[in-house]
């Protein structure tokens, strides 16, 4: 679990690209989680995700060869994809490098500020779909104030990133920018009292 102030932004090897660490294995090619913030008119050079790269735009304007990807666009460049990603105006994203399901090979570009909220399993729940690939779902959840959802187990593993309002579960209180991972098996009852929407991955970790 990371809140905000828990970590800080550190340089990439370019610069005006900085990464604030949630989780990583490796190395400068590693299995990561982070934010990333790019300043105005910075650039990537042109690199490969051999394991894929999923990414949530949060703030600003985010681009590559294949398009302009503006706040609440989410993204998937399946393994072996490459590109040369900048940004004029600046941006924040929150990336997720070689974690891709080997036969997971669909990119995918999805804008949220114009997806489809259905009616979830409970009362002051909606959700908008974003990929599903075998056991893998993810998904933008957004709960109404008061929400109050029922205990369940995690198969397969849970991952939220707070966007917005405040996620609350017996084990804490999560305010917007928390990043939260709970293993296999795992259990609670969350609950937001002041409402909030959550990015939100399950079925993605190992038993």
């Amino acid at each position: 679990m990371v809140r905000p102030g828990d970590e800080y932004f550190v340089p990439s090897p370019l610069p005006g690209v900085e990464r604030l660490m949630l989780d990583r294995e490796g190395g400068e090619v590693a299995r990561a989680t982070s934010i990333v913030r790019y300043a105005p008119g910075s650039s990537f050079s042109t690199h490969t995700h051999g394991g894929g790269e999923e990414f949530l735009v949060l703030e600003g304007t985010f681009a590559d060869e294949l398009g302009v990807y503006p706040a609440g666009t989410y993204v998937r460049d399946p393994p072996g994809s490459s590109h040369a990603p900048w940004s004029e105006p600046g941006c924040t994203l929150f990336v997720k490098l070689l974690q891709f399901d080997a036969g997971d090979l669909q990119r995918k570009v999805v804008d949220t500020r114009a997806g489809q909220w259905l009616p979830g399993l409970v009362e002051g729940l909606e959700v908008m779909p974003l990929h599903e690939f075998g056991t893998e779902h993810v998904a933008l959840v957004r709960w109404a104030p008061g929400t109050i959802f029922q205990p369940h187990t995690h198969y397969g593993g849970e991952e939220i990133l707070v966007l917005a309002g405040t996620f609350e579960d017996e084990h804490g209180s999560y305010p917007a920018g928390s990043w939260l991972r709970s293993p296999s098996l795992s259990r609670h009852r969350p609950f937001t009292r002041e409402g909030c929407t959550i990015y939100v991955k399950v079925g993605h970790l190992p038993a």
